[in-house]
């Protein structure tokens, strides 16, 4: 029997500041493979060489991942600004277009990190370039050490940080069986303002919006704002949105 098939985008990235890549963490790759059990094929975020009909005419669903690049503040009517830099207009033009046609067509579409910014925007929402500077929100980014740097053990990275209040009776609680949880925090931009059909179903202890999903989609369409591929293997909260994202790509495999 096929394994279903998931289109994971890929970030543009220069190797050497020469050579132009498309890049796709591995950690996004092994999620899909190992907890959703899916083949992971990787897609390049860019329209001039990724054609969106013939990529969903192969894959059974999509993952847009987490990335260094913020979406482009003319997305949703704002003037760019160069601290918020870098920026990935390709992959912009191409995730928000496959958020609106995936939800059109009931193929399954998981937004993770810059990942759900994309579905919100595709929906019409805003997004601010850094939540910590709103009134009473705290710092979302990935810890640092003293004099700057990222902190070298990735365990630090991306602990666990905060806690997550979910809709009694939403999608993530009904997935998760519970309505409080506890994610990790690796993101500057966050959402602003919800899309007309965004549904927030997770709020952080400040205020910030950490759960969505799209209303009347005609199948699963979820976003999270952490970082949910970095331990499916063993965080239950983040293995059961990935087998529930893996149920959904089984439902609408095709033969």
């Amino acid at each position: 029997m096929r394994r279903p098939v998931v289109g994971v985008i890929g970030n543009a990235h220069r190797i050497e500041d020469r050579f132009a890549t498309q890049m796709v963490g591995e950690r996004n790759l092994r999620a899909v493979a190992e907890v959703a059990g899916a083949l992971p094929l990787m897609f390049a975020g860019s329209p001039d060489i990724t054609d969106i009909g013939a990529l969903l005419d192969v894959v059974d669903g999509i993952l847009l991942t987490g990335a260094r690049a913020n979406v482009h503040p003319t997305r949703f009517k704002t003037e760019p600004c160069a601290k918020h830099e870098p920026y990935d207009i390709y992959r912009d033009e191409v995730a928000l277009t496959l958020s609106q046609v995936c939800v059109a067509r009931g193929i399954p579409l998981f937004g993770i990190c810059r990942g759900l910014q994309e579905m919100n925007v595709a929906f019409g929402g805003s997004l601010h370039p850094e939540i910590r500077e709103l009134p009473g929100r705290m710092n979302h980014r990935m810890p640092r050490l003293e004099n700057g740097e990222i902190h070298p053990d990735p365990t630090v990275v991306f602990a666990d940080r905060h806690e997550v209040s979910l809709t009694p009776g939403g999608a993530f609680a009904t997935i998760l069986g519970r309505d409080t949880i506890r994610v990790n925090s690796l993101h500057g931009q966050g959402v602003l303002e919800p899309g007309e059909r965004v549904v927030v179903e997770g709020v952080a202890e400040d205020g910030t919006i950490e759960a969505i999903r799209i209303a009347d989609a005609a199948g699963f369409a979820l976003g999270v704002q952490w970082h949910a591929e970095y331990d499916p293997q063993l965080n239950p909260i983040n293995r059961a949105l990935f087998q529930a994202f893996g149920g959904a790509l089984v439902a609408n495999k095709r033969s």
